[in-house]
């Protein structure tokens, strides 16, 4: 459901009712992204009446989202009941024994922080990634792009590194590169640290295989 454009709504919002659907359909979770900050304020409300059990904001600006916004709507969300995640980037959703109908989320549609599997062979002394398989993909798509480039490329930190970093700016990723003041780095950088990470982690995982 696509809402007005924040740039062509007033700065301040005092009735978020008429700009908001007169009828969210029936849902389990809500996804809330690039909403007005007082209509995102005003959606915890809202999707509850309606039956929803769960929102999920993605952080990929902090302008969007400031982290007193991001207070605000887990106060809100808690007083009504709702599950909530604020993903910074959404990449970085991970399932949570304390958000089961989120965590179902992540796990049955596999979108979330990425995992992947990699299969490694020998040639001529050096070790190579032959072949790639995504378990969960970033909900951008990226690990799907990042795992294809991976086929081929020497198990090198160096030549790794880059091979990732490489893959990752090339996509295009919805985190800003603006520095976020609370991490001090461009949210974007986070992404590319995750996949970075989890092609570690299946690195170690074939060959401890």
């Amino acid at each position: 459901m696509e809402l007005p454009d924040p740039s062509r709504l007033p700065a301040f919002i005092d009735d978020a009712e008429k700009y908001m659907p007169r009828k969210i359909p029936k849902a389990d979770i809500c996804i809330a992204s690039g909403l007005h900050k007082d209509l995102l304020l005003d959606l915890p409300r809202r999707i509850q009446k309606a039956g929803v059990k769960a929102l999920i904001v993605p952080i990929e600006d902090f302008v969007e989202v400031p982290s007193g916004l991001g207070r605000q709507l887990e106060e809100r969300c808690g007083e009504l009941g709702l599950e909530i995640a604020l993903p910074k980037p959404f990449c970085s959703l991970n399932p949570d024994a304390s958000k089961p109908l989120i965590s179902r989320f992540v796990d049955e549609f596999r979108i979330g922080r990425p995992s992947l599997e990699v299969s490694i062979v020998k040639k001529g002394g050096d070790e190579i990634i032959s072949s790639t398989f995504v378990m969960r993909s970033a909900p951008c798509g990226s690990t799907w792009y990042v795992a294809r480039k991976l086929i081929g490329v020497k198990l090198e930190k160096e030549v790794l590194y880059d091979t990732v970093a490489k893959a990752h700016h090339s996509y295009p990723c919805t985190a800003t590169m603006a520095v976020d003041p609370e991490v001090k780095e461009p949210i974007l950088h986070i992404g590319g640290y995750i996949i970075r990470e989890e092609v570690e982690k299946a690195i170690e995982r074939a060959r401890n295989s």
